[in-house]
């Protein structure tokens, strides 16, 4: 898998060579789009808007609009231009803690793979932050944008996840009501959250629509009647003791029930 990004990060005076490589996948089934007629691939085309004429990828260059109708143009070479050394490296700023970190802030996750020459410092790296809890906020330039990156030792090596800057991220659109509540509902609430909690495994997580959706194509290309998935009974509780009380409930009976260790005889002079 070829590499999205390839630099070196800048620790001080130290540089280590990294290559950033997409840490997720798209795992979505994709569909085409077809005439309701006769079921042909519709298909889009890049035309020009002056004469109509179709036009290619190595035929389109990239035009800013200064004034109406008015452009001026850009090669590869000057985004080139505007980046300095310091750009095409993976800068870091300063360390921090990941909880300073709001979750809205993150974006898209990369494995930095370390490049050849570099292990030693990159290890050296790693384990540093890794012993001292902290993460690192860097910048550079990926592509032809400016990114906000934050880097992440794990137990085998280093994410880095690219961060949206302050004025990318928009603020809640309404904020919710601040109701005062009852200590009771509280205590339970809490007592629901503890009895819930477990952790997080990933693998045991699937996507369950994907699944039936599969299923359902599955069942068309042979010709079989499709059915609607099975509705989940949902009680209308209105009061909120009593959903807190049944919600506990039924974690309880979900639970397996825990095995008792055998009584030790007791010992005989």
């Amino acid at each position: 898998m070829p590499a999205a990004h390839k630099g070196a990060i800048s620790f001080g005076l130290v540089h280590i060579p990294v290559a950033l490589h997409t840490a997720t996948q798209d795992n979505d089934i994709h569909f085409n789009q077809l005439c309701k007629e006769d079921g042909s691939r519709v298909k889009y085309k890049k035309v020009c808007a002056n004469c109509g004429k179709e036009v290619g990828t190595q035929d389109i260059i990239k035009g800013f609009e200064f004034a109406p109708g008015q452009y001026v143009t850009m090669t590869d070479a000057d985004f080139e231009k505007a980046k300095t050394e310091k750009d095409k490296t993976i800068q870091i700023l300063h360390f921090t803690d990941i909880k300073n970190i709001r979750p809205i802030y993150f974006d898209k996750t990369y494995h930095a793979v370390v490049e050849a020459g570099g292990d030693k410092a990159y290890e050296l790296l790693r384990k540093a932050m890794l012993d001292e809890g902290k993460i690192a906020i860097a910048k550079t330039v990926m592509g032809q944008s400016e990114k906000l990156l934050c880097l992440i030792p794990t137990t085998k090596g280093m994410l880095v996840e690219t961060l949206f800057f302050a004025d990318e991220v928009k603020e809640i659109p309404k904020e919710p009501a601040h109701p005062e509540l009852q200590q009771q509902e509280l205590d339970m609430a809490k007592m629901l959250i503890n009895s819930m909690d477990k952790e997080f495994e990933p693998e045991l997580y699937h996507d369950e629509y994907q699944i039936r959706l599969r299923q359902i194509i599955e069942a068309k290309i042979n010709g079989q009647e499709i059915v609607n998935a099975p509705a989940e009974h949902q009680d209308n509780v209105i009061d909120i003791m009593e959903a807190l009380q049944r919600s506990l409930a039924q974690v309880s009976d979900s639970k397996p029930p825990t095995k008792r260790k055998p009584r030790k005889k007791a010992a005989t002079a």
